[in-house]
């Protein structure tokens, strides 16, 4: 078993909330992902903020070009590892 894990980087908290769940539904993913902050160095405001949405996928079953193309959905993308 392996410890993949995908990273969809979001404008906002809002979108990072439907990501993490609409995910379930589109993908059928079985945890529930984790919806991390990110701000850049020094910053505290959340407007300079972006918002993660963590997902694991040990079986390697999720496709990145589709994580990327949902993603931005929500003009957000999928980080590369």
């Amino acid at each position: 078993m392996s410890d993949v894990r995908h990273v969809l980087v979001l404008p906002d908290r809002d979108a990072a909330e439907e990501v993490a769940q609409v995910l379930g539904e589109r993908f059928a993913v079985d945890e529930e992902p984790r919806i991390v902050r990110d701000a850049l160095a020094g910053e505290d405001d959340a407007e300079d903020a972006q918002w993660l949405v963590v997902l694991r996928d040990e079986e390697e079953r999720l496709d990145p070009g589709e994580l990327d193309a949902f993603a931005g959905e929500w003009e957000g993308w999928r980080e590369e590892p």
